[in-house]
């Protein structure tokens, strides 16, 4: 066994090595133009193209708001495409900075609203898309009349958008952890605001009038290494108005619209999607994706229901894009979960999909299961028909006032409380750190959670067999408070046992010995229970009824762990924190608004699990 572990280490140090060898310039040609628009406006456009001109080649595009840089016809990319098996295989890789972005030209609209009946020269991404897909198809060498549009975060939203372009070339779409939904991305979670993504509004939100090869925006300085203690000092969200003025478009957006109004369900792709494509699909998330699960998740699951064409899910045991990066060990956080299995992904799973369609008969048999699935628990790959998978059932587990979780539960009813203070919110990692966008937390151990006293914890007792969960987790609450409004955050927790042994990924101040493993979580923002476009307050002391979907899982808890549950009121600074009074916008909050409450979960809760079924 060691043996063939030292091969296959071999194998792995070899392919890397000769990755960083391969010189792109020594393979491709680079060519810069300007692709002018319907409307005029002409967009930036960066091709890389073989230098073996003895047969034609697909065109693979990603369209991006991060820029096609390094610009410059003699200023390479030190890797092209979507991995390092595509970039030798030999293709046309075209990058694109998208209207209003870097050195194109236009104004730029964060998530730019679909248009579906277009007039004269109305202009959206599809449009955009479609006239670009148009020239290089009719304008660039040696290509072989297909194209196939990949991307990853933002790049993954313009492909979905792409589909919406229907331009006939384009044969293959793979929208990575794609935007789906600013109001259930990034920026929000069910309404609550992600206060641990509000230095990236200085990325969306400020403008530029004439092309750019040199950023002009500036993130803003914090003066600490501490993100808990700045926000916490910081106070009411119309503090953070001295960092972003006026200029800065998208922070004015986001204060201006905290209810999903009219301006946020306009920007949403996937309300989009309830049609039938030509072009295949591949969707790829992480089951681990701080910033973009929401995305993956629900635009596979409306293809799927809407559309008739080839369409196909892969998650694994990622992070935000992980699957593009090669490294031998796959870890998220203080968690290990197996060796090679981006390299797997690329070169099994990616490179099969976008050549068969893009060079191959492109008759939908690729030989890819429906959905391609990583077991986070188990840490295998699983193959299945459909996600998902057929042989599922729910089943539903109480929450008792001993704290205890399980299907059988006594009929007495009471409840549990706790006083949640917005001087001293719940922490979303112990980890003291300022981060652009929370990433390792996905996976983080929670017993520094489960130990306060405004955190309700609820734990099955040890499993006797493993219980795999494979699909979505409802938390149907039943909940009241003292005050007239309450975020609600559930996660979902495997407790490992006392005899579990450290990875090298282990933080030094942390035991895998019984690691409270965050496998899913959510947040409510309680005002919108029943409406997203018409939030409401509580009323005091009345037991209320707030239903929390959390995104799917695909994780095995395996015998001898325990299933454990955790639910609080804040969860800082992920989201911001509520004033726990009500108020027309928590974005003008006064700190007056901010009120100490007692909060109460009864025992008729209940957490709502998709169990697969051998």
């Amino acid at each position: 066994m060691k043996r063939f572990l030292t091969l296959l280490a071999l194998i792995s140090f070899l392919t890397l090595s000769a990755q960083e060898d391969y010189n792109v310039k020594d393979h491709y040609d680079k060519t810069e133009v300007m692709i002018e628009m319907r409307d005029g406006i002409s967009l930036h456009t960066t091709i890389y193209s073989p230098k073996d001109t003895s047969r034609e080649y697909p065109i693979l595009l990603q369209r991006t708001p991060y820029s096609a840089r390094p610009y410059g016809a003699d200023q390479y990319r030190s890797k092209i495409g979507p991995n390092e098996t595509m970039m030798k295989e030999g293709n046309i890789i075209v990058y694109q900075d998208v209207r209003g972005r870097w050195n194109s030209e236009g104004v730029y609209d964060n998530m730019r609203p679909y248009i579906p009946e277009k007039k004269r020269k109305e202009v959206d991404e599809a449009s955009d898309t479609y006239d670009t897909i148009d020239w290089l198809v009719k304008n660039v060498q040696h290509n072989n009349g297909r194209v196939g549009i990949w991307g990853i975060s933002y790049p993954g939203y313009y492909s979905t958008y792409s589909l919406l372009s229907k331009h006939p070339a384009l044969k293959a779409v793979s929208p990575q952890a794609p935007i789906g939904d600013f109001f259930f991305d990034d920026f929000h979670h069910n309404g609550a605001y992600l206060l641990s993504y509000w230095r990236a509004t200085a990325l969306f939100g400020y403008m530029k009038d004439k092309p750019m090869t040199e950023s002009w925006y500036e993130f803003p300085d914090m003066g600490t290494q501490d993100q808990y203690q700045f926000f916490l000092d910081a106070g009411p969200l119309s503090n953070l108005d001295q960092y972003y003025g006026e200029d800065n478009v998208f922070w004015q957006q986001l204060k201006e619209h905290p209810n999903y109004d009219e301006f946020w369900q306009k920007r949403g792709i996937i309300q989009h999607l309830e049609q039938d494509f030509d072009a295949a699909t591949m969707v790829v998330g992480g089951w681990f994706d701080a910033e973009d699960l929401y995305g993956p998740l629900e635009t596979y699951e409306t293809l799927e229901e809407h559309g008739k064409g080839y369409n196909t899910l892969v998650m694994g045991p990622w992070s935000h894009g992980d699957w593009a990066r090669l490294k031998e060990r796959q870890a998220v956080g203080n968690v290990y979960f197996g060796d090679n299995i981006s390299q797997f992904f690329q070169e099994n799973i990616e490179t099969v999909f976008f050549n068969h369609f893009l060079k191959g008969p492109a008759s939908g048999e690729t030989g890819l299961p429906e959905a391609y699935v990583y077991d986070t628990g188990a840490n295998n790959w699983s193959e299945f028909s459909q996600w998902p998978p057929e042989n599922v059932k729910k089943k539903t587990f109480g929450l008792g006032t001993s704290g205890y979780m399980g299907e059988i539960m006594t009929t007495e009813y009471s409840f549990r409380e706790f006083v949640s203070d917005p001087k001293k919110p719940v922490p979303y990692s112990e980890d003291i750190k300022v981060v652009f966008t929370p990433r390792k937390y996905m996976t983080d151990d929670q017993r520094f959670a489960a130990r306060r006293p405004d955190v309700l914890v609820y734990e099955t007792e040890v499993l006797e067999e493993d219980l795999t969960l494979a699909g979505d987790i409802m938390a149907r609450l039943r909940v009241s408070t003292t005050g007239t409004a309450a975020d609600w955050v559930v996660k979902v927790i495997d407790v490992w046992p006392a005899d579990a042994e450290d990875f090298p990924e282990t933080q030094d101040h942390l035991k895998m010995s019984n690691y409270h493993m965050m496998v899913r979580s959510e947040a409510m923002r309680g005002r919108f229970r029943n409406s997203f476009e018409n939030p409401e307050p509580f009323e005091p002391n009345k037991e209320t009824a707030v239903d929390i979907k959390l995104q799917d899982v695909y994780h095995t808890f395996k015998k001898g762990h325990k299933i454990q549950v955790q639910i609080q009121s804040t969860w800082f600074p992920y989201i911001d924190i509520n004033p726990q009074t009500w108020v027309d916008n928590i974005f003008e909050a006064k700190e007056s608004d901010f009120q100490k409450q007692t909060h109460r979960v009864y025992n008729n809760s209940k957490i709502e699990f998709t169990v697969l079924e051998e």
